[in-house]
């Protein structure tokens, strides 16, 4: 008890307040435009923090990082661009209420949703911290490559009513994953001589070439079509209280998992958010907005993906293990100050570690403060003419494809994502699939490997309990999905519906 009161009075002191708030502003700014990550920035602005005292220093970081979270929403649903890794599910159901003019809406929900999920996240960790690190310690590369298969069974559900392009939009993001190094190996694979090309595709140039870049050319082909372009007004911001109540339980059930889903190392929002959206969609009775402007799946995305803030830290506080780049760059600001992250911090430090634990509780308040004066501002963007504010968003697009890693590559990356997604776009054929077969592919070749190579080349790890009741999982999910889609003719892809870009949200 002492300790929680040791926090809770460290936390509580000026600076450490400032910082976070001055860290929540910074990072919704970041979050906001396109390329530019929450990692990046703490990266940037690590060495501010060597001058404070370490829980200060933490508190910016960590105010960047959940703020960045948050606001990868905003263009997801204003542009159809993710602003963050963590908000590519976000598109499905938000970019659809933006044209159906609920943009604001589609912010108040998504804000309140962050709220939602930061707020459970930190809650979470504060209780279950040691239990969950603990347990995340016993997945091994079975266990991964389990989890991965379990994302990828997520494409049958995602794709219901176009089951064979879902799979084959999957399966060409698994393919481009491979592009890189062996990461066994080492050998280079569809490189083609490019040396560049050995690190991999560049993630970030990919998903805004997939979603913004593409948006931007089927609105100018429709533009060309028929010369006219018109601006969409963002609606309310209100949302009635019995929405509020309906969005609740599926929200707080998304972060959960999303929770879970962070606390394993490799893992975060991005794997999160498409779990929580398909796991909401799983359990809810009427399915068949989802991915077309359902609320519901808006907050189950957002929910989870800023509950796994939370989660990544874990690991990273109580085993000194980084749960993903941004909480190694975390790990980083600690040991500047002479500070090892481990079970040893809870007995060297615990007024830095509980008022960590408070700081996450505080941070999704300051989320919500930030967010509701700025969040009509960020709504006004849908009333510029699209003629002047898609290409206004290819320039944006190109600045943060190339601001990432300053590789004239990642742009050309972009371009060519940018079209492969347009193609997709006429022909039906969802991107989402592409994205998760493109998050989860690297995780599920290494972990196969792996724990081939550990057991001998012999596939018995299958059969040990945990990788076999993800499997169980991953196989009645993709089964019931399969099934629904023959009942209803899912099985036989729908007629083309894309010769209007309205027509593409979403999918």
């Amino acid at each position: 008890m002492n300790n929680w009161i040791d926090g809770l009075e460290a936390i509580l002191a000026w600076q450490p307040l400032l910082f976070m708030l001055i860290g929540v502003v910074g990072g919704i700014a970041v979050g906001a435009i396109p390329g530019l990550t929450a990692t990046m920035t703490i990266a940037i602005l690590l060495p501010f923090t060597f001058i404070v005292e370490p829980l200060s220093g933490m508190t910016l970081l960590l105010g960047i990082y959940s703020g960045a979270v948050y606001a990868g929403s905003i263009p997801a649903i204003l542009l159809r661009i993710p602003g963050t890794p963590s908000s590519a599910a976000t598109v499905l159901d938000g970019y659809p209420m933006t044209q159906q003019g609920q943009a604001g809406k589609a912010l108040t929900i998504s804000l309140i949703a962050s709220t939602i999920g930061a707020l459970i996240g930190g809650v979470l960790l504060a209780v279950f911290a040691p239990t969950f690190a603990e347990y995340a310690l016993q997945f091994g590369p079975a266990e991964f490559f389990m989890l991965a298969v379990f994302a990828l069974a997520l494409i049958a559900s995602m794709s219901e009513g176009a089951m064979i392009k879902g799979l084959i939009s999957g399966l060409l993001g698994l393919i481009i994953a491979t592009v890189g190094t062996d990461p066994i190996g080492g050998l280079a694979r569809f490189t083609f001589g490019i040396s560049d090309l050995r690190a991999g595709l560049g993630f970030i140039p990919v998903l805004i070439g997939l979603f913004g870049v593409a948006e931007a050319l089927a609105r100018f082909e429709h533009h060309v079509r028929k010369r006219k372009m018109d601006s969409v007004s963002p609606g309310s911001f209100k949302i009635k209280r019995s929405l509020l109540l309906r969005l609740l339980p599926g929200a707080s059930y998304s972060s959960v998992l999303g929770f879970g889903v962070g606390v394993l190392p490799g893992t975060g929002g991005d794997i999160g958010s498409f779990i929580g959206h398909n796991e909401v969609k799983r359990i809810s009775r009427d399915k068949a907005m989802f991915g077309k402007g359902d609320p519901r799946g808006l907050a189950a995305a957002e929910s989870a993906n800023n509950a796994s803030v939370p989660g990544t830290l874990a690991p990273t506080l109580v085993l000194g293990i980084p749960g993903n780049s941004a909480a190694a760059v975390l790990i980083g600001a600690l040991t500047v100050h002479g500070l090892q992250p481990g079970p040893q911090l809870f007995q060297a430090s615990p007024d830095l570690i509980y008022g960590i634990f408070f700081a996450l509780l505080i941070i999704p308040a300051m989320m919500l403060v930030v967010g509701l004066l700025g969040i009509r501002s960020w709504g006004q963007i849908t009333r510029i003419p699209t003629q002047y504010l898609w290409p206004c968003i290819l320039g944006l697009s190109v600045v943060g494809s190339y601001a990432l890693r300053s590789d004239p590559l990642d742009v050309l990356v972009m371009t060519v994502a940018g079209v492969l997604g347009y193609f997709m776009l006429k022909g039906g054929f969802p991107p989402a699939p592409l994205v998760i077969g493109l998050i989860v592919g690297p995780l599920a070749e290494t972990g196969f490997r792996r724990a081939t190579i550990i057991n001998g080349g012999s596939f018995d790890w299958i059969f040990q309990p945990i990788p076999l009741v993800m499997l169980i999982l991953s196989v009645l999910t993709a089964g019931i999905s399969f099934y629904r889609s023959v009942r209803k003719g899912g099985h036989t892809d729908d007629k083309d519906r894309t010769k209007d870009p309205k027509s593409t949200v979403g999918k």
